[in-house]
């Protein structure tokens, strides 16, 4: 099975702590890096957690609020020091290239590599990357400004080849991919051998949602529903459900409640308010609602 992992660089939320840094993850999912958010020290945590720059393939920024996007600079700078030359995609809304086009005038000739910004749509659900193994979705939420929420997919795998029967009816190797993708296998004596009796079912396909800065949002369930691991921000504790409302954030309660009317199997919570020194009463308030519900926390890693 293709490894399918997320490590947490950093869940604090907009005041910097000693305790927690600014948003950021990575997704490793079948070969590919890609990171979500680019909080500030984002390269520095990379660094410190062992991540291989020389592998991030795209970039992922939820919304332009300054702790989501502060440690693009350093990042970008790094990677040309490094030597790379591969293009890199930022997914982003299109007002980020307030924020990127500045930088490059300002490095000049010294940048190794291209930068393309490809917008993301507030409004609805949309595909934004595609390849043979996996699929990427990203998905309004509800923020003060706009805000999207992304789905890792996993494409459905083939079938798993059985070698006995493959042995046993002499099945030629040229004929196994076709095998796995779903034909029948004919003998030479014309004997029609169901594809079903040479495969048994293909692994169940893996999916994690992300979602950054939002309110309680009951109608992000569907692009959600049955995830294997739901990130949500858990911001503030039910005592300051009013601050929550105004300021456009969620709960650990209401974050709890958005991962059990979706089914999810798993929740991390993170983007903590810098008021909170003790996370554990935000662990206790989740779990009441979703008891699978674990802590996000710098260096952690969550393997699907």
């Amino acid at each position: 099975m293709n490894r399918f992992q997320i490590t947490i660089l950093g869940c604090g939320s907009a005041i910097p702590t000693t305790m927690h840094n600014p948003p950021s993850q990575l997704v490793d999912l079948n070969e590919k890096l890609f990171m979500i958010d680019c909080g500030e020290g984002t390269q520095i945590q990379m660094r410190k957690f062992k991540a291989r720059m020389g592998k991030l393939h795209s970039l992922f920024i939820s919304h332009l609020h300054g702790d989501h996007i502060f440690g693009l600079p350093g990042l970008l700078s790094t990677l040309s020091m490094l030597g790379r030359t591969a293009d890199l995609n930022i997914y982003a809304h299109k007002e980020i290239s307030l924020m990127i086009k500045p930088f490059l005038i300002y490095m000049g000739n010294h940048m190794s590599f291209k930068i393309n910004l490809i917008p993301l749509n507030p409004e609805r659900e949309e595909l934004i990357f595609e390849n043979r193994s996996i699929r990427i979705f990203s998905f309004p939420l509800k923020h003060r400004i706009a805000t999207n929420g992304f789905l890792f997919e996993e494409k459905e795998s083939a079938r798993h080849i059985i070698r006995e029967m493959i042995d046993f009816y002499k099945i030629p190797l040229t004929e196994i991919p076709n095998i796995k993708e779903g034909a029948d296998f004919i003998t030479e004596e014309g004997i029609v051998i169901p594809h079903n009796r040479l495969t048994s079912a293909a692994s169940p396909s893996r999916r994690y949602a992300y979602c950054s800065d939002t309110a309680y949002a009951p109608e992000i369930i569907p692009f959600i529903r049955n995830v294997e691991l739901l990130y949500h921000e858990a911001t503030f504790a039910e005592s300051e459900l009013e601050r929550a409302g105004e300021t456009y954030h969620s709960t650990a309660r209401q974050a709890a409640e958005i991962a059990k009317a979706a089914e999810v199997k798993q929740l991390v919570i993170g983007h903590y308010s810098s008021r909170y020194n003790e996370l554990g009463l935000l662990l206790k308030e989740a779990i009441a609602v979703f008891p699978n519900t674990e802590l996000a926390s710098e260096g952690k890693v969550f393997d699907l």
